[in-house]
């Protein structure tokens, strides 16, 4: 993948400006803070430049801009003069959105001469996996291969923070853990602050990336392996609660298939590799991540 010692944070790395897309949420922001830390500029693309959830960044020195998914000229102002972008796609509007939005944005981008754009999609969602909000993000992946734009696409797993989601955290107040996974299927993820530091790595080295797709995780553990950190991690007994597929289902159709594909192998990064190859991520495991949250506050 690398030389080791072409690792997050080289003193030799010129300062440049990166375009960041949804900074306002958890993803872009770890990647804004981390670009800010290598000693980059950022300029941050929102829907509300004054949206109270970018205050840390704007006084960190990040310049938010105007634009939006769904108007690819504010795209193309916001992209003027950058020397990479980072894009990201959310299905909370559905898969279909998601879909249009980001090729649209692919197409603003070439359109605005990006040099360099990083795009995150999903681990393993170039393996047909039918599962809906996957397939969306693959469909952006193959519109930005096919668009020209020098790109590289970073692929993360599910992300240790949906323990601390307010559906999660509620369920650990009581007691308990709740997925859709058997107990002992493990399911690889990663922290966030592993994925920022890393994207942030490969932004800054287009050379070696562009083209590459590779999927992001800092470690695998099963559902009963998790009930068990975050007991040790938060004081309290967490038992593990397997919520039935049908159930699921019934919820939403979506993620029951992403369940069923956990089952049957679900996601297959290289996390010996990515460790051995980008020591400089500093990457957690979920027992050390855990150990680093401030449950008392979080539980109350």
């Amino acid at each position: 993948m690398s030389d080791p010692s072409d690792t997050p944070k080289s003193p030799t790395l010129k300062s440049q400006l990166f375009l960041v897309a949804g900074a306002s949420g958890q993803q872009g922001g770890h990647v804004a803070r981390q670009l800010l830390a290598h000693g980059h500029r950022v300029r941050a693309l929102a829907r509300n430049p004054q949206n109270p959830k970018l205050d840390d960044l704007r006084s960190k020195g990040v310049e938010a801009v105007a634009g939006s998914f769904d108007d690819p000229a504010s795209v193309v102002r916001a992209a003027n003069g950058i020397d990479g972008m980072f894009l990201m796609g959310t299905p909370m509007g559905g898969a279909d959105a998601e879909k249009r939005q980001g090729i649209a944005v692919v197409d603003a981008a070439k359109a605005a001469g990006v040099p360099w754009l990083v795009y995150s999609s999903v681990g393993d969602a170039n393996r047909a996996t039918g599962i809906p909000h996957f397939e969306s993000k693959f469909a952006v992946e193959e519109h930005l291969r096919s668009s020209g734009i020098p790109s590289a696409v970073s692929a993360p797993t599910a992300f240790m923070e949906n323990f601390l989601a307010p559906y999660s955290l509620g369920s650990l107040r009581q007691g308990k853990l709740t997925s859709g996974t058997s107990p002992d299927r493990r399911v690889q993820l990663v922290a966030l602050d592993d994925l920022g530091a890393f994207v942030a790595h490969v932004l800054e080295h287009p050379r070696h990336f562009r083209g590459k797709r590779i999927n992001v995780a800092s470690d695998a553990v099963s559902e009963s392996e998790a009930a068990r950190i975050l007991s040790e991690a938060t004081g309290r007994k967490i038992e593990y609660q397997q919520i039935p597929l049908d159930v699921l289902r019934a919820q939403n159709a979506d993620y029951a298939k992403m369940f069923e594909w956990f089952e049957s192998g679900g996601y297959t990064a290289d996390i010996d590799a990515l460790r051995r190859e980008y020591p400089g991520v500093g990457w957690h495991r979920v027992r050390d991540w855990a150990a680093g949250q401030d449950w008392a506050r979080l539980l109350g």
